[in-house]
């Protein structure tokens, strides 16, 4: 078995462990392969092995990297989970099938018109900033009803919310805050959890757990 499928094994395995410990009840997260900045021969054992949830974060690399590999296999879900640039949007709204950083009226918009024109809709996170931290994306939890409202008004398929706890925070305290506003809006999905909190992000139930280097190794 290649290095990183035994590594994805391994992790369902302590995921599961962990959905047991807490006695955990109807819950199997799925797990985004965070393949940014690997080139395809490092992502194909998992594309044989069967795994179909990937996450990149720049647009132009996932274009060059999956474009073809998603003509060929349908099964394929892609997740851009960086910060989109409006002038990128047409080619995101195409390829990717889940948007995890929608953050602002300006970005919510413009995926709005290059949906209609292209008729179709990929499932949107709305990202929150739950530290206000200034060097990252995201609306203040404060202003996420505003956002949530404005996305549904402009037809957007808004399917959770994300966040990026900070690195000073305790994390299981942030994801509970962005459950406790995703239950509020009665929103069915959560985008919480990488590869230092995971575990954390099983524990408020998150349906998407983001994680690169415990998959692939570490990034060069």
């Amino acid at each position: 078995m290649h290095e990183s499928v035994q590594n994805l094994v391994n992790l369902k395995s302590e995921i599961l462990n962990h959905i047991s410990k807490f006695e955990i009840k109807n819950y199997n997260p799925n797990i985004i392969a965070v393949s940014k900045t690997f080139p395809i021969d490092k992502i194909k054992p998992l594309l044989d092995y069967g795994h179909t949830h990937f996450g990149e974060n720049k647009v132009q690399e996932a274009l060059d990297k999956w474009s073809a590999i998603k003509e060929l296999n349908k099964e394929i879900k892609l997740h851009m989970i960086g910060k989109l640039q409006t002038n990128k949007v047409k080619f995101a709204v195409k390829l990717f099938d889940f948007i995890h950083s929608v953050d602002s009226l300006k970005l919510a918009s413009k995926i709005s018109n290059e949906q209609l024109k292209i008729k179709k809709k990929p499932k949107i996170f709305i990202q929150i900033n739950i530290g206000n931290e200034t060097n990252k994306s995201g609306v203040n939890v404060k202003d996420v009803n505003n956002l949530y409202n404005e996305c549904i008004n402009l037809g957007l398929d808004v399917v959770g919310l994300m966040c990026l706890p900070p690195i000073d925070y305790e994390p299981k305290k942030c994801f509970e805050v962005v459950k406790n506003k995703n239950d509020e809006l009665k929103l069915n999905y959560l985008s919480l959890g990488m590869s230092n909190d995971y575990l954390q992000a099983v524990e408020v139930k998150s349906n998407f757990i983001r994680i690169g280097s415990k998959i692939f190794g570490q990034r060069t």
